[in-house]
C-alpha cells in the first residue's frame, strides 16, 4: 500500500525526501533510546503465545500473517517504522517493497522461532526483557546509518 502512494512524493526533490527519512531515522532512534517518549500508531493487540507453543510451522505462519496484514500488530521499536517510511517516500521499484516487506517478516519471525529454540522459554523471554532497549536502539541505529549511507550514494552520488 505504501509503494502504491509512494508516487504522490515523487515532485519532492529526492534530497529532501532522503533528508527527512534519515531525520525520522534519528527521532525513532532516540524514541528507542527513551530519550524522546511518543506513541507510534499500531492496533496494540499481541497474538497470544499458545499460538507458537502449539506447532511452530503453522504458528509462526500465522503470526506473520496476523502481523501483516495488521490484524495484531503490536510493534516494540520504531525502525519498521522508519523503513515503511523510506518506502513511501522513495519510490522504489516493487522490488524494493517486496524486500522491506520480506526483511520484516523475517525479522519478526525470528523472535519467537529462537524463544522456541532456546529450550526455556521463561529464561529467554526473561532476557529478552533486560535486553530489549538495547537492541532497538541497535536495530535503530543500525536502520539510520544504512539509510545515511544508501542515500549518499544514490542521491549524491557520493
Amino acid at each position: 500500500m505504501l509503494w502504491l502512494l509512494s508516487g504522490l512524493f515523487a515532485p519532492v526533490p529526492r534530497e529532501w525526501r532522503h533528508a527527512l527519512i534519515v531525520a525520522a531515522a534519528l527521532v525513532a532512534l532516540l524514541r528507542d533510546a527513551d530519550v524522546l517518549r511518543f506513541p507510534m500508531p499500531q492496533n496494540a493487540r499481541q497474538i497470544p503465545q499458545d499460538v507458537l507453543q502449539r506447532d511452530l510451522m503453522r504458528g509462526t505462519l500465522q503470526f506473520g500473517f496476523e502481523l501483516g496484514t495488521g490484524v495484531r500488530t503490536y510493534v516494540s521499536a520504531s525502525a519498521p517504522y522508519v523503513i515503511a517510511l523510506g518506502v513511501l517516500l522513495t519510490g522504489g521499484g516493487v522490488t524494493t517493497a517486496v524486500t522491506a516487506g520480506v526483511g520484516f517478516a523475517l525479522g519478526r519471525a525470528l523472535s519467537p522461532v529462537t524463544r522456541l529454540a532456546s529450550g526455556d522459554v521463561a529464561a529467554w523471554d526473561a532476557r529478552l526483557t533486560g535486553r530489549l532497549t538495547a537492541v532497538k536502539v541497535a536495530i535503530c541505529a543500525t536502520t539510520a546509518a544504512a539509510l545515511a549511507v544508501t542515500g549518499w550514494t544514490t542521491v549524491w552520488g557520493g
